[in-house]
């Protein structure tokens, strides 16, 4: 079971990492926003699974919320802008 526990974060922090590059790969090819606000919020989910692997969540708790809370807020954004047809492509 230990394993598991210390297996999940780090699974978790490599698929936000490459979700992270992903993204801004995709912004930097299409220009589009959307791209850009998916990999930063998976950025910060990604510190968030750092700060609990290194042992920190307990200490940093409050920040950790509020990493997610953004993170969640981000994708909410990103995913607003596409069901209303906001996306801006930058050129």
């Amino acid at each position: 079971m230990a394993l598991a526990q210390n297996i999940i974060p780090v699974i978790n922090m490599v698929l936000c990492a490459a979700i992270l590059l992903l993204g801004y790969w995709g912004y930097t090819k299409k220009r589009d926003r959307l791209f850009l606000l998916i990999g930063l919020s998976f950025g910060l989910f990604g510190v968030s699974h750092l700060i609990t692997l290194l042992g920190y969540a307990m200490k940093f708790e409050s920040l950790l919320i509020v990493l997610r809370l953004i993170a969640y807020i981000l994708v909410i954004i990103a995913l607003y802008k596409v069901a209303i047809g906001g996306r801006k492509k930058i050129k």
